[in-house]
C-alpha cells in the first residue's frame, strides 16, 4: 500500500465527539458542572465526616446506623458516576491532545477530587469492615444487593493500615500516579521519529512509525523499527527513573499491607486465587512451543529464515485485501448480528454517536482502550489502519462497550469488575468477527484472517506473559535496589527469550517494551490478565458453539455480573473449572487449530507454487 493512500484512508477517519455531554472544556456548561461535581465531592467528604464513617473497632448495627449505611452507600455510587463521568471527558482531550494545556491544567487540578474520592472509599471500606456483616445483610436489601462486595471488603481490610496511613499513603500514591501516568503519556504521544519512506526523511509520530510494521516492504519495516529503538533510547533513563519510583512504592505498599508482594495483592484485586494462576500459567508455558510453529511458518511464508520483531506484523499476502473504516464498521455489524440484534444494535449506537476517535495524530496516545462513560455509553480509542488485525481490535474494544452495556444496569460498586473478567466480552466479540472472516475465504484471505487472529492471540498469550516474567523479575530485583536501563533491557531480552524461543531472531527483538508499553506505568501485574481474558473468553465460545441458544440466555446475566462474584463461581455457571490447567489446555487447543490451519495454509501455497514453477 502507497504511503499516500494510507494517508488519504487516514483523513477520513472518525474522531470522538467532544460536544458530548458539554460544548467543550471552555463552555459554561462545563464550568458549572465541573464545580458541581467538586462541591458534591466536598459535600460527601462532609457526609462522612458526620457519621464518623471511618475504620473504628466495632459499631453496634442498630436502625440509625442502617439507616446511614444505605444512604452513604446511595450517596457514593451517585457521586462516583458523576465524577467518572467528568474524568473521562477530561481525559478525552489529553489521550487525543497532550499539547492541550487547558485539558492538562484542568485535569491536573480535579486530580484532588479523584484523590478525596479514593479516599472516601478506603474510610468506606474500613467502615464495613467495623459492621456485623451477616446481620447487615439479613436487614437490608441494599446490602444483599452489594453482598458480594461487601464480603470482599472486609476479607481485604485485614491488609489496610491504620486510617492515617492510609490516608498518607492514598495521597502519595495518586500524586505519584498522576505524575507517572503523565510523564509516560507526554513522553509517548509527542515523541516523533525520523525515518527515510520512499527517498525523503520524514519525521513522524510514534503511532505513524509503528503503522508501518504493517507495511509490506521488509526494508522499511526495519527502519523504522531501528527509529523507534533509537527514539525510545534516547528517553530511557527518565522512564527507567519513573518506573523504578512506580514499582518501588508498589513493592513498599504491599508490604505494609501485608502482602507478600504486589502480585498477591493483584490477584485478589482480580478475584482469582493462586491455584487459578498457576494452572493458567502450565499451559501458557506448553502453549509457547505452539506459537513457534505459528512464527517459524509465517517466516517460511514470507522467505525468512527466522522472523524479526518488525516482522511480526507482516502482512502475509502480496494483494492483501484492504480494509478502510467503512468497510470495517458493515462487517463488523454484519457478524456482530450473527451472534444478537442487540450486540449489532451496540456496535451501530457506537459508529453512529461518535463514540469511537480512530484518526492517527501527533499528541495522540497510541494505545488502544474503551472506557465506560456515562449510563450505557463508552468511549472507544484506536489508531485505525486498514488491515484486517485492526478489524479484530476494532471489534475487542466494541466487545469492552458491549460489556459496559449489560453492566449499565449495575451501580458503581457492582460495575467494579476484575481485569481478568474484563476482557471476556472483548474477546469473545472479537472471536465472532474473525470467526466471520474464514467463512467462504480464499486461501490468501484466510491467510490473512489467521494471521490477524493469531497476532493477536500471540500478543495476548506470549507477549502478555513476556510481561508478566519482566514485572515478576523486576520487582524481585527492585526491592534490592534501583534497575538500570541495561539492566531493564536484559530482564525484558531474558522474558522475550523464554516466551518467543527459536521463534524469533535474537538479534532482532525489543528491549525497550518496557518503556513503550503504558501498562507498567498504569498498573501493577496488569499482563496476564490478557491470557486470561482471552483463554476464558475462547473456552465461552467452545460453549456457545455447542448449545448457541442456552449459552445467549446466560452470557449476558455472566457480563452484568462481572463485578458481583468471582470468577470461578461466574465461571461454574457455565461448568468451567479455572482452577484445572485442562480448561484453559482446552481453549489454547482452539488456537493451536488456527495454527494448524495456517500451517497447512502455507504448505498448500508453497505446493501451488512449485506445481506453477514446473509448468
Amino acid at each position: 500500500m502507497k504511503m499516500s493512500r494510507l494517508s488519504e484512508i487516514e483523513s477520513n477517519l472518525p474522531l470522538w465527539d467532544m460536544n458530548v455531554p458539554y460544548p467543550g472544556l471552555e463552555s459554561p456548561e462545563f464550568e458549572l458542572d465541573i464545580q458541581a461535581t467538586i462541591q458534591a465531592v466536598e459535600e460527601l467528604v462532609a457526609l462522612f465526616d458526620g457519621h464518623h464513617i471511618s475504620r473504628q473497632e466495632k459499631v453496634a448495627l442498630d436502625r440509625a446506623v442502617l439507616e446511614t449505611f444505605e444512604h452513604i452507600l446511595g450517596q457514593y455510587n451517585i457521586i462516583y458516576d458523576k465524577v467518572h463521568t467528568m474524568r473521562v471527558y477530561i481525559e478525552s482531550f489529553v489521550h487525543t491532545d497532550s499539547r492541550y494545556e487547558l485539558a492538562q491544567t484542568i485535569l491536573s487540578a480535579f486530580r484532588l477530587s479523584l484523590s478525596q474520592l479514593s479516599l472516601l472509599r478506603t474510610r468506606l471500606d474500613g467502615w464495613i469492615a467495623s459492621l456485623d456483616l451477616e446481620s447487615l445483610l439479613e436487614q437490608s436489601a441494599v446490602a444483599r444487593d452489594h453482598a458480594f462486595i461487601l464480603r470482599k471488603v472486609q476479607e481485604q481490610t485485614v491488609h489496610q493500615t491504620s486510617v492515617a496511613k492510609e490516608t498518607i499513603d492514598s495521597k502519595m500514591s495518586q500524586r505519584g500516579k498522576a505524575i507517572s501516568t503523565s510523564s509516560w503519556e507526554t513522553i509517548a504521544s509527542q515523541l516523533t521519529v525520523k525515518v527515510v519512506v520512499d527517498g525523503e526523511e520524514r519525521e513522524m509520530t510514534m503511532s505513524d512509525v509503528r503503522k508501518l510494521a504493517y507495511h509490506p516492504d521488509r526494508d522499511l519495516r526495519r527502519r523504522a523499527y531501528e527509529a523507534e529503538l533509537a527514539a525510545w533510547e534516547q528517553r530511557a533513563v527518565l522512564l527507567a527513573a519513573t518506573l523504578n519510583s512506580i514499582k518501588g512504592k508498589q513493592i513498599l505498599l504491599a508490604k505494609e499491607r501485608g502482602w507478600d508482594s504486589p502480585l498477591e495483592d493483584v490477584l485478589a484485586k482480580n478475584n482469582i486465587d493462586q491455584q487459578t494462576l498457576d494452572a493458567l500459567m502450565t499451559a501458557l508455558h506448553e502453549s509457547f512451543s505452539d506459537f513457534q510453529r505459528y512464527l517459524q511458518a509465517k517466516a517460511r511464508l514470507l522467505g525468512l529464515p527466522v522472523l524479526a520483531w518488525y516482522d511480526l506484523n507482516a502482512p502475509v499476502a502480496e494483494n492483501a485485501q484492504s480494509w478502510p473504516y467503512a468497510r470495517a464498521k458493515k462487517f463488523i455489524i454484519e457478524q456482530f448480528g450473527t451472534y444478537s440484534s442487540k450486540m449489532a444494535m451496540l456496535a451501530q449506537r457506537a459508529f453512529q454517536e461518535g463514540w469511537i476517535d480512530a484518526r492517527p495524530r501527533a499528541g495522540k496516545i497510541d494505545v488502544s482502550y474503551c472506557s465506560h462513560f456515562r449510563n450505557d455509553e463508552s468511549r472507544i480509542l484506536v489508531n485505525y489502519k486498514p488491515t484486517f488485525y485492526e478489524v479484530t481490535i476494532l471489534a475487542h474494544e466494541l466487545g469492552h462497550a458491549y460489556h459496559n452495556l449489560n453492566l449499565a444496569q449495575r451501580t458503581a460498586l457492582q460495575r467494579e469488575t476484575p481485569r481478568t473478567l474484563a476482557e471476556t466480552s472483548s474477546t469473545f466479540c472479537q472471536t465472532v468477527v474473525q470467526m466471520g472472516g474464514l467463512k467462504q475465504a480464499s486461501i490468501q484471505e484466510q491467510l490473512t484472517i489467521l494471521d490477524a487472529s493469531l497476532q493477536f492471540t500471540t500478543l495476548a498469550i506470549v507477549e502478555s506473559t513476556t510481561w508478566f516474567l519482566f514485572e515478576k523479575a523486576m520487582c524481585e530485583k527492585r526491592e534490592r535496589g534501583e534497575l538500570s536501563v541495561e539492566t531493564l533491557k536484559q530482564l525484558m531480552l531474558d522474558s522475550q527469550q523464554q516466551c518467543y524461543g527459536d521463534g524469533l531472531d535474537t538479534d532482532a527483538r525489543h528491549p525497550y517494551v518496557w518503556a513503550a508499553w503504558p501498562h507498567q506505568y498504569w498498573y501493577s501485574f496488569y499482563n496476564f490478565q490478557y491470557a486470561f481474558g482471552t483463554l476464558f473468553a475462547l473456552g465461552l465460545y467452545r460453549r456457545y458453539q455447542g448449545y448457541p441458544e442456552a449459552f445467549k440466555i446466560c452470557y449476558d446475566d455472566l457480563l452484568a455480573s462481572t463485578g458481583m462474584d468471582d470468577a470461578a463461581e461466574l465461571a461454574a455457571r457455565f461448568d468451567i473449572d479455572i482452577r484445572s490447567a485442562d480448561f484453559w489446555r482446552l481453549s489454547l487447543d482452539m488456537i493451536r487449530g488456527n495454527i494448524d490451519r495456517f500451517e497447512t495454509a502455507v504448505a498448500q501455497l508453497a505446493q501451488d507454487k512449485l506445481s506453477m514453477d514446473g509448468t
